[in-house]
């Protein structure tokens, strides 16, 4: 994964999306329909193909203020102007505050990034894998359909994006993984959330084997 970001603060278009959270090397597919949002990505197009995704909180009616710049990689135009693109995640960036509001946000973004690694994460980055692997194969046992993991990142920071990005339907849990700036903590917490899914995987398998 390489990122070429400097910490100076720019202007950014901004989209909200509800229950999506982008990290840092995941894809994202996304049909654009809104007029805004056509209107929105043309514009980026034109320029450097970049834009802000922030999860949208549909309680407070406001996006989150640290997202995930999205580099559109994929694009695909329909006869109406919709389309369906397929963005990878960037760097991370909070945002200070709101340059536009209409037709679409645009604000002022700082970049984010992690504190430095200041200790040996190879037991945990091997324990995070090893879990994984293990959710893969009772996920697989339980849906009997064969699944397979990718090649993983060995880069600790990286792999803790991959699996923060992987947590499907748990958004508040991805957003607070986004936002933490320790490497060590966002990967224990995975780790935790990883032991807490076996944990129920493990006892649903139980349950299957029983009655099959």
């Amino acid at each position: 994964m390489s990122l070429s970001f400097s910490l100076a603060v720019q202007e950014l278009p901004l989209f909200p999306l509800p229950d999506v959270v982008l990290f840092p090397g995941r894809p994202l597919p996304l049909h654009i329909f809104e007029p805004r949002y056509r209107m929105m990505m043309n514009t980026v197009l034109d320029t450097d193909q970049r834009f802000g995704v922030l999860l949208w909180d549909p309680n407070t009616k406001q996006p989150a203020k640290v997202g995930c710049c999205a580099e559109i990689t994929q694009l695909e135009r329909m006869a109406d102007d919709r389309m369906n693109i397929v963005v990878h995640g960037q760097q991370r960036f909070r945002v200070l505050e709101y340059t536009r509001q209409k037709p679409y946000r645009v604000g002022l973004v700082q970049w984010i990034e992690d504190q430095p690694i200041e200790s040996d994460l190879t037991a945990q980055t091997k324990d995070a894998k090893r879990l994984l692997a293990d959710v893969v194969r009772l996920s697989s046992k339980l849906m009997d359909r064969p699944m397979q993991l990718p090649t993983l990142p060995e880069n600790p920071l990286e792999l803790s994006y991959w699996i923060g990005g992987s947590f499907y339907g748990a958004s508040e849990e991805q957003q607070a993984l986004l936002e933490l700036q320790d490497t060590t903590k966002r990967l224990q917490r995975e780790i935790e959330i990883l032991q807490t899914t076996l944990k129920h995987l493990a006892a649903r398998t139980v349950l299957k084997d029983a009655f099959s």
